[in-house]
């Protein structure tokens, strides 16, 4: 097997300048990728590692590494009741840029968590949206919005 390191770029920059582009960030795509890579692990640290596999294993590779980086597999799950609860770890991850990316208002940071999970439904199968959403805490559940499974 050889790698294709420029396909695997190729794929990551149409990911992200598609992602930019459904959250009205054309012309900031740093930010959409902070976060981008905010929600994902936020996600990440809220769902079983076999879940999360499944989940990676329909995006780009770049994509699949950024998930992955930094990630303490065997690490206790983040306890996550609502949205509230995840915005925050969303922007815990996000660091200092949280209040720059995410804004002091979490309806913000509520469409861009609807709009993500909207554009992954181009890279995830809808069985695998309906897995994750199923072992999300209730209060949780409309992250991954039913309307956009079924779409």
């Amino acid at each position: 097997m050889g790698f294709n390191f420029d396909q695997y770029t190729a794929e990551g920059n149409t990911f992200l300048n598609d992602y930019a582009k459904q959250m009205s960030m054309e012309n900031d795509r740093d930010r959409a990728g902070r976060i981008m890579t905010s929600i994902l692990y936020a996600l990440r640290d809220i769902i079983s590692p076999t879940e999360s596999m499944q989940f990676i294993a329909q995006l780009p590779m770049i994509i699949k590494a950024i998930y992955v980086n930094g990630w303490a597999i065997g690490k206790k799950r983040t306890r996550v009741k609502n949205l509230k609860d995840f915005i925050q770890l969303a922007k815990k991850h996000d660091g200092t840029a949280a209040t720059n990316d995410f804004g002091y208002d979490d309806d913000a940071a509520e469409d861009y968590i609807q709009t993500t999970f909207l554009f992954l439904k181009n890279y995830v199968s809808q069985g695998e949206l309906e897995d994750i959403r199923d072992v999300l805490p209730k209060g949780l559940k409309n992250i991954i919005p039913s309307h956009i499974i079924n779409e």
